[in-house]
């Protein structure tokens, strides 16, 4: 099974030493969280490797000295990062069979309209049943998001039929995340389990994997109540 962990955010300047310290939490809470080898109890790390747009990759290891480098390699590779963020993808070495992680980021700019963002796409055996709250909470508690889900490509095409929705604009998938400003916004009859990520937002438990219908009414009723209202443009803040 494919997934998507997102998460995004307006304008938040951060110097690239932040920016790694981030990363390098990001990819420790996944390979904890994941169940595969080099997960929970491993002995050793996890490998990755870059995935730039241009050139070869590299290997890379998930600590704060490697990854400080390979952010400073991107930005030196892109002119725009200074204002943009940094770009920086990253593909997980060495997984077993039918499995793969590859997580992208762009952040510490400060665009007007441009969104920050981290996106991990997961791919996993059907048969194995993945934390998908507790991975959309670590995107949460480490990059500080506007916004956030957890979809698939079937959530997506259900949302855009039904539900009007625009790729670039906030929605929630079988799981979601609202920052603070947006939790304020969350309608009292919506009906969805909740949980408080206290200082960050909160975390909404929507369905199953698989059910659509009950992802399209939730993020109605948000909509609706302005909790998946996008940032004004141009953006001067990180979240609503």
């Amino acid at each position: 099974m494919r997934r998507v962990v997102r998460g995004f955010w307006g304008p938040r300047q951060e110097p690239v030493e932040a920016l790694a310290e981030r990363w390098s939490a990001t990819l420790d809470r996944f390979a904890r969280l994941l169940p595969t080898t080099g997960g929970p109890g491993a002995d050793t790390p996890w490998t990755w490797r870059t995935a730039p747009a241009s050139g070869p990759s590299q290997p890379l290891r998930p600590d704060g000295a490697s990854l400080l480098e390979a952010l400073r390699t991107a930005r030196a590779a892109d002119d725009w990062s200074a204002g943009n963020g940094t770009s920086l993808r990253l593909v997980a070495d060495g997984m077993p069979p039918g499995w793969k992680v590859e997580v992208a980021g762009l952040a510490g700019g400060a665009p007007e309209f441009l969104l920050q963002s981290l996106v991990a796409t997961i791919v996993s055996p059907d048969d194995v049943r993945l934390p998908d709250a507790d991975l959309l909470a670590a995107v949460a508690e480490i990059w500080h998001p506007d916004h956030g889900d957890v979809s698939d490509r079937a959530v997506t095409a259900a949302l855009k039929k039904e539900a009007g929705f625009r790729i670039g604009t906030p929605s929630v998938g079988w799981v979601g995340f609202l920052s603070p400003g947006r939790a304020d916004r969350i309608p009292p009859d919506a009906a969805v389990p909740r949980k408080e990520l206290p200082g960050v937002g909160v975390l909404l438990d929507i369905a199953a994997p698989g059910d659509t219908a009950e992802v399209v009414r939730v993020h109605e009723a948000l909509r609706k109540a302005g909790a998946l209202d996008p940032l004004l443009h141009p953006m001067t803040r990180p979240t609503l």
